[in-house]
């Protein structure tokens, strides 16, 4: 069964977008993963297909409308069996490799990809819409978070990536930063790779793999360091 990425967007054509490459497009070229996009405007209202209007209570900017909103989440939810409803949002629960994990074992997820000054309250309310952020910082809309968490979630689907390992060894995948990673040629402009790495020995590379992993951790993300103490114990 393919695990299945619903897109409610105002533009359907940045989909797959960067997903239609790579691993993401192979993998959706061999039926891991679907791409369907359902087309916000083909819910709108009057001559002109409107599918905003402005804030209550006045301010900046255009609001989704309610009507609109709910109308192309039912029509996609009428189609799928209980996939979870995600909408990309500055104030959502941080998207993290935790919940890309949870969402890769799952049959797939619905994407409503907000725009202009998001959507009225009352629709997130009545959908049970789950909102996530992938960072403190504003887009122009929904599609690019929505593409970067897919891209998240494919990669981890089985039979994507060529080897299991790698998503066992890579950041996040323990609650630390990965190590450093060093290829041929052995010596490059005066630098050489460690000399623990060519020795041979897996026991000694595995240590100094964890010290350094450990180390990075601690040094750029406190954050992370501070999490991972308290399950190191």
């Amino acid at each position: 069964m393919s695990w299945q990425a619903h897109y409610i967007t105002l533009f359907p054509d940045m989909f797959p977008g960067p997903l239609g490459t790579s691993l993401a497009g192979r993998a959706h070229e061999a039926g891991i993963w679907q791409c369907q996009t359902h087309a916000l405007r083909d819910h709108g209202l009057g001559k002109h297909k409107n599918v905003d209007d402005t804030p209550s209570g006045g301010g900046a900017g255009m609001v989704l409308r309610a009507d609109v909103a709910a109308a192309a989440i039912e029509h996609v939810q009428a189609q799928t069996a209980n996939l979870p409803l995600l909408m990309p949002s500055p104030r959502g629960q941080i998207f993290d490799q935790a919940m890309a994990q949870q969402l890769a074992k799952g049959p797939g997820a619905i994407f409503f990809c907000n725009r202009f000054e998001g959507v009225d309250e009352r629709v997130i309310e009545a959908f049970d819409v789950r909102e996530v952020s992938i960072g403190d910082y504003i887009l122009s809309g929904g599609e690019p978070a929505a593409l970067a968490m897919s891209d998240a979630i494919i990669r981890l689907l089985p039979g994507v990536m060529g080897s299991a390992l790698s998503s066992q060894e890579e950041s996040f995948a323990n609650g630390l930063l990965e190590y450093p990673q060093y290829t041929r040629p052995n010596s490059w402009q005066g630098a050489e790779i460690p000399e623990v790495l060519v020795s041979g020995d897996h026991q000694k590379i595995a240590q100094w793999r964890a010290e350094k992993s450990a180390e990075i951790t601690q040094k750029r993300r406190p954050d992370l360091w501070a999490k991972y103490l308290p399950t190191k114990k």
